[in-house]
């Protein structure tokens, strides 16, 4: 047993796996990982797609279930998630990047139910 263990830790197969299950600091939209130290500030933008990251989206207490899309009732409430704000309780969020897909499929299966419906 503690052999096979040494096995799997010296084929980098439980590295990787920790890697791939690492939570990165991102752009929403493109993935790209923060590296710099600190928060971005209001001027900085993403070094590969030049998305603001100073957004809604990129911060810890965005969530889309709650009051405002926001769990710090602090702060006032932002309209334009993906827009750069001045929000003063932002803190860019460390996640696990998702790529966005094209279509929603929620959004997609209630189409396909209208269509039924309307005989579309």
């Amino acid at each position: 047993m503690i052999g096979d263990s040494k096995l799997a830790l010296a084929s980098g197969s439980k590295r990787a796996t920790i890697k791939a299950m690492s939570t990165t600091r991102h752009c929403h939209q493109c993935g790209w990982e923060w590296t710099l130290a600190g928060q971005p500030g209001r001027g900085d933008s993403c070094h590969h797609c030049g998305a603001d990251p100073r957004v809604c989206l990129n911060c810890v207490s965005y969530d889309p279930r709650a009051a405002h899309q926001c769990r710090d009732h602090r702060a006032d409430p932002v309209f334009e998630k993906a827009a750069g704000n001045f929000c003063e309780y932002f803190e860019l969020a460390r996640r696990t990047f998702a790529p966005k897909t094209e279509t929603n499929p929620r959004e997609s299966a209630a189409r396909d139910q209208l269509k039924k419906l309307f005989g579309g």
